[in-house]
């Protein structure tokens, strides 16, 4: 059991980081890591323990998934933003992470929105719409962090819990 707390303590570290400097799929390894460690050591804490928290992990994952798409796309369209700005804003997002490796991918998202806004409504509102789109993605980055962090404080408190014996 030691290993595979280990080993899934490692993953969601990992996982962890990968929300903050988004090169791994972070909240899904972090699930992810839960998941395994619940399948490895369900044998040690009880299986309705482990399971149990594997659910928990799996109903904060789902819940952060859908949230973080729901509500930063329902204030954007308030705001106005077509789908069409979000998508050649993460577009030009991508291909500033690779241009400027982390930096990129902020820095291109803003300027690929302003530009698509800017040819879209001009310059008077262009800014505007990119603040919204600026403020809908810290929304949907907040909400996989807390998200990450979740899932991860449920399997720290598996391990404290299932270490006591209880």
């Amino acid at each position: 059991m030691a290993v595979a707390t280990t080993l899934a303590g490692l993953a969601i570290l990992v996982g962890l980081v990968g929300i903050v400097v988004p090169v791994l799929p972070g909240a899904l390894l972090v699930w992810g890591a839960v998941v395994v460690w619940a399948l490895v050591t369900a044998s040690s804490t009880g299986a309705a323990f482990a399971w149990t928290v594997a659910g928990v992990a799996t109903v904060i994952f789902a819940l952060g998934w859908g949230l973080q798409y729901l509500l930063p796309g329902r204030r954007l369209r308030a705001a106005g933003v077509p789908d069409r700005t979000t998508v050649v804003g993460l577009v030009a997002g991508l291909i500033g992470f690779f241009v400027v490796p982390v930096v990129g991918l902020p820095l291109f998202f803003v300027l690929g929105v302003y530009l698509c806004e800017l040819a879209r409504v001009g310059s008077g509102s262009a800014w505007t719409s990119t603040l919204a789109a600026v403020r809908a993605a810290l929304l949907s980055y907040g909400i996989e962090v807390v998200g990450g962090l979740a899932m991860a404080t449920t399997w720290v408190v598996a391990v404290i819990v299932a270490a006591r014996g209880g």
